[in-house]
Order: structure tokens, then C-alpha cells, then sequence
């Protein structure tokens, strides 16, 4: 009588304790911002079936590991118990083995259970993450400011061509006389007789082959442009 007594309170812990598939996650996560909760719903619906494909087989292998360590029990008790007396002595050394043994399995499914459990909201919350939900101690990385915008370079001008003049430059033609102007160009190599400060038809005729050469545009008359050539 005590032999069956011991061994149906040994049975009743050993289901008792066995560990199980969790029945949802036990972390909170809340919805992105702006996001439906019909989304959020669907969300956690994948996110859930996610978890449970990551500790598929645990649970089994858990409650056969405790069942394991129950029989062990068993066994070590009825053969202290046969060592000690006869045959009733096996039987209540095993069901004494029993109890040991599912105490044992009992604490090792209880252990499984917890490690299952957060096995399971890992997943599950890295895959909320994933879609953009908010998880309590996870913080998007802060966007990084802009670069500065790079200043604007003109391109250079044509192979052959005089760079323009920088901005704001253009002196008026009364910097430069007629006079200083036909001095220059009889300097530079285009002739157009002495500098008797009158604008001619020589004089017009240099300035046209002067600004073809540095190119320029082509107007025969001293202008801006035409006068920073001149004096460079």
C-alpha cells in the first residue's frame, strides 16, 4: 500500500512539473507610431509563429530528459531498497527512488520551462523590432545630421581661352586711356602706329586680333575684359 501510494505521488509531480509550449509571449511591445493596429495585429500573429519555430523540439526533449531522471531514481532506490531488505523493501526503495528521482526531474523541467520561455520572447521581440515596433529598451540610432553643402566650382574655361575675370572686377575703359591702351598693344605686337590717344581704324583693327587671340569676344573696342588682358 505505501509502495503504490509513493509511486502515484511520484506519477502526480512528475505531470505536474513537466514543462510546456508557451502559450505567447510574456514581454511587452507596442506599436510603431502611426502604424494600424490591425498591421500591429498581424505583426504579432508572424512574429508569434516566428518564436515557436525557433524552440520547436525543447519542449520534448525537456519532458523526456525529467521522465529520464525519474526512471534513474527508480532504479538507484529499488536497488538500495534490495540491499538492504527483500522484496518489499526493492518496491518501497523504488517508490522511494521514484519520488527522489521526480523531485530531480521536476526541478530540471522547471529550469527548461524558463529557458524556453525567454528563448522565446528573444524571438519573438527581435522580430517586432525588425518591423519597426517599439520594444522597451531598444532606441532607434539618432539620424546623423547632413553633410554641408558643397560649394558650387566653375568649370574651367575651354582649352585656349583666358579665364574670365573674377567677379566684381571689370574696371571702366576710363582706367586705361586710348593712349595706355595703343602703348600696350604696340608692346604686345600689334602694331597700330603711335599712341596718339585717337581710336582709330588701327587701333580698332588691334584690339579685334588682341581679343581673338586671348578669347575674347571680338569687338574692336576697349572694353572691361579687353583692359584686364592689356594690363596682365
Amino acid at each position: 500500500m505505501l509502495k503504490r501510494t509513493l509511486l502515484a505521488i511520484a506519477a502526480t509531480s512528475l505531470l505536474a512539473a513537466c514543462a510546456s509550449q508557451p502559450m505567447g509571449p510574456t514581454v511587452q511591445v507596442m506599436p510603431s507610431a502611426n502604424k494600424p493596429f490591425p498591421v500591429f495585429q498581424q505583426d504579432q500573429e508572424q512574429c508569434k509563429q516566428y518564436a515557436q519555430a525557433q524552440i520547436a523540439g525543447q519542449v520534448d526533449a525537456a519532458n523526456n530528459k525529467a521522465v529520464g531522471e525519474a526512471a534513474v531514481g527508480t532504479l538507484l532506490g529499488a536497488a538500495l531498497g534490495a540491499a538492504v531488505g527483500n522484496h518489499q523493501g526493492a518496491g518501497v526503495g523504488a517508490a522511494s527512488g521514484a519520488i527522489v528521482g521526480t523531485s530531480a526531474g521536476a526541478e530540471t523541467s522547471t529550469h527548461a520551462q524558463y529557458s524556453i520561455q525567454q528563448q522565446y520572447n528573444n524571438a519573438y521581440v527581435q522580430c517586432m523590432y525588425s518591423r519597426g515596433n517599439q520594444v522597451p529598451g531598444a532606441y532607434a540610432p539618432a539620424a546623423s545630421a547632413p553633410p554641408p553643402p558643397v560649394p558650387a566650382v566653375a568649370p574651367p574655361p575651354p582649352s585656349g581661352m583666358a579665364p574670365p575675370p573674377p567677379p566684381g572686377y571689370g574696371a571702366p575703359a576710363a582706367t586705361m586711356t586710348v593712349a595706355q591702351a595703343q602703348e600696350r598693344l604696340n608692346v604686345l605686337g600689334y602694331s597700330n602706329g603711335r599712341a596718339d590717344g585717337a581710336m582709330g581704324p588701327k587701333t580698332h583693327t588691334a584690339l579685334r586680333e588682341f581679343q581673338k587671340d586671348r578669347g575674347l569676344s571680338v569687338t574692336g573696342e576697349l572694353d572691361a575684359a579687353t583692359i584686364a588682358q592689356l594690363r596682365n
